[in-house]
């Protein structure tokens, strides 16, 4: 009987909640429709919509916070890696090794605290700031629909007061039940009312703490972080003075006929390659023509006087695109003033937008530059074979490229 009974109840209880839902569907349907008005309080609508926007923005802090601590947490393995790299080429007859090494783990120890500190004093305030937000977002809801439920109410409890025929036991059980939605919406409605301000003009607080705490824990962390760098410093200084012969000095070599501006500086390839520093051949001498050129006289290019023999002897294979002193048929896979191919020899990622992004392997189609002067010692222009014989359009696709990393193949 006692199982019975609890079933009841459960179906019961399912009915009115069904029956409240239905009651609900019908009087939201009216009031769009305007067949029934609709309570309105602008003054917490305003609340609302501060609270959409307070957990809008809190959220996207929490995942930016998130974001900059992973970024930490990557830069500490970065950190770790290079002083590790530096601990396997400090010999162990140098001067200072002992220091290097304390100041390593020293470094990994300012990193973790760091990290910790970030963690404690500004993440997990952030997720205690945020964790208020979806119980009165809940409340929001379910003020929402007791709002419902009260014009429902008063609709029914008016519309019995106004028929022809009143039946006085109806109206005075509608009575009862529009006092007891409108009790229920107001006490949801009075605590939404207190809380939702108060939450609001709480946020100007939390972002000062947070970003405060932010600010101090960054400052404190590059204040110890130079004294280790200044310290790491002092020891290499050190190992510099009594190694001071076999010093490592980057010299400038500016070429005599190189324009002075010198915007480019060609990057070393990542290993001691022969690519570093290749050897360039010009061939004063010039070769009997061939037979192929024999009798014809080649226009010369205005750019041919600035270049090697090397390079002016592939140029004037082609004149505009066309093959001189042959059969004439014009070589248009190449793209215009094609002097040769090289081919990378080691990855290049471009550092501007007038570079050429090389992987290793890739072919170059070697062309003057538009402007001889604006060639800086050890650059070439090209385009990439692929990326001409895809497009052929020189102005999307050329670009310039360190010499040392490419090796001439054709």
């Amino acid at each position: 009987m006692a199982e019975m009974g609890s079933k009841g109840v459960t179906a019961g209880k399912i009915a009115s909640n069904v029956q409240k839902k239905l009651t609900r569907a019908q009087e939201k349907v009216l009031q769009k429709l305007g067949k029934a008005d609709e309570t309105k309080d602008e003054q917490f609508e305003q609340c609302v919509q501060n609270f959409n926007k307070q957990l809008t923005e809190g959220t996207r802090l929490q995942k930016d916070l998130r974001t900059y601590l992973a970024s930490v947490k990557a830069m500490h393995e970065a950190s770790k890696k290079l002083n590790e790299c530096l601990q396997e080429v400090y010999e162990p007859d140098w001067p200072g090794r002992d220091e290097a090494n304390k100041i390593a783990e020293n470094n990994d120890l300012l990193w973790l605290d760091y990290h910790q500190k970030l963690v404690d004093q500004a993440l997990l305030t952030m997720d205690t700031y945020l964790g208020q937000f979806p119980d009165i977002k809940s409340r929001i809801a379910k003020r929402g629909r007791k709002l419902v439920d009260y014009d429902s109410a008063r609709h029914h409890y008016e519309s019995l007061q106004t028929a022809k025929k009143k039946d006085e036991a109806k109206i005075a059980k509608a009575e009862e039940e529009l006092i007891k939605a409108q009790k229920v919406f107001e006490e949801m409605n009075v605590d939404l009312q207190e809380e939702l301000p108060s939450l609001w003009n709480s946020r100007v607080g939390f972002y000062v703490n947070t970003f405060q705490s932010i600010a101090g824990l960054e400052e404190n962390f590059h204040k110890e972080m130079s004294k280790l760098n200044q310290n790491l410093n002092d020891v290499l200084v050190s190992l510099e003075k009594q190694h001071g012969s076999n010093t490592f000095t980057v010299k400038a070599q500016p070429s005599d006929n190189a324009p002075a501006k010198g915007n480019k500086s060609p990057s070393p390839p990542p290993d001691g390659s022969p690519a570093a520093t290749p050897e360039i051949r010009v061939n004063h001498e010039p070769e009997p023509p061939s037979s192929a050129t024999a009798g014809a006289s080649l226009p010369k290019s205005p750019s041919q006087s600035s270049l090697p023999a090397v390079v002016v002897e592939t140029f004037s294979a082609t004149v505009n695109g066309t093959v001189e002193g042959g059969s004439g048929v014009g070589r248009l896979d190449l793209p215009p003033g094609f002097m040769f191919k090289v081919q990378a020899q080691h990855d290049y990622v471009a550092t501007d937008t007038d570079e050429l992004q090389l992987k290793a392997g890739d072919v170059v189609l070697v062309i003057p530059f538009q402007n001889p002067e604006e060639q800086d010692e050890g650059w070439l222009m090209g385009v990439k074979e692929s990326d001409w014989n895809q497009h052929k359009e020189l102005e999307k696709c050329r670009g310039v490229f360190p010499e040392n990393f490419t090796e001439r193949v054709q």
